[in-house]
């Protein structure tokens, strides 16, 4: 959980977070046990305030630059005002299920 931990410091200490959760989906896909490569990451923040979602994300991406480059192999960021996660009754989007590096349609999947 060294990732984690540290994807959760540098988020907490870069937003103002009323509630947020990462979560390790790496067990979901095709890595060896006790992966740290798939993550999601729930921030609840009055900082988004006025920004669209690609802003948002943005400065998600930008705090966790490193981890990005060099350790993460995918990111779902789900970010919420106070006012939207309220509206959305504390709930997220379910990430999709891996479908472990097969062919489908054509396309390649990792």
């Amino acid at each position: 959980m060294v990732i984690q931990n540290r994807i959760e410091k540098k988020l907490s200490e870069a937003f103002q977070l009323e509630y947020f959760e990462v979560l390790n989906e790496s067990y979901q896909h095709n890595v060896p046990e006790n992966s740290e490569s798939h993550f999601k990451v729930v921030l609840i923040s009055p900082q988004f305030e006025g920004l669209r979602l690609i802003v948002r994300h943005k400065k998600v991406n930008q705090v966790l630059a490193a981890e990005l480059r060099d350790e993460i192999h995918a990111l779902a960021i789900h970010t919420f005002t106070p006012d939207e996660w309220k509206k959305k009754h504390g709930e997220y989007p379910e990430s999709p299920l891996c479908l472990g590096g097969k062919v489908t349609e054509g396309h390649q999947n990792d």
